[in-house]
């Protein structure tokens, strides 16, 4: 469960990120003071927020060669950091890809519209159809 916490944690730092394009330390530092997160959590929040800036305009990249029909700029802002969260994991990390798939439309479905778990669902089956 505190996973579930640890990712939803890093959402919510990345779609801070895609409004400022810089790093915020100090909503970092706020964000790992939760009680729910272990050490563990809290590494991997870490390493996919730096992750996810570090990989930034690839992850970008990606999201926009699966979203057909779709310019990048105009996906709802909730949705696109979710993607950005998703395809770090699919990349980067030895998270399952049902488990990833997953968690991302369930936060499509917390935080986005009432299609955003089938877009985010779309966007990311293409992704990993083409790796």
């Amino acid at each position: 469960m505190s996973r579930r916490i640890a990712r939803e944690t890093v959402f919510k730092m990345v779609f801070e990120y895609t409004y400022y394009l810089e790093k915020n330390d100090g909503t970092l530092e706020l964000m790992l003071l939760d009680s729910s997160l272990d050490d563990d959590d809290k590494r991997f929040i870490n390493d996919v927020y730096d992750g996810t800036i570090m990989h930034y305009d690839e992850i970008k990249e990606i999201i926009s060669q699966n979203t057909h029909g779709f310019d990048i700029n105009r996906i709802y802002r909730p949705d696109f950091a979710i993607l950005v969260v998703a395809v770090y994991e699919l990349k980067y990390t030895d998270t399952p890809v049902p488990v990833v798939i997953n968690e991302a439309v369930e936060l499509a479905k917390r935080y986005g519209e009432e299609k955003s778990g089938k877009f985010v669902n779309g966007v990311l089956k293409g992704v990993i159809t083409k790796e």
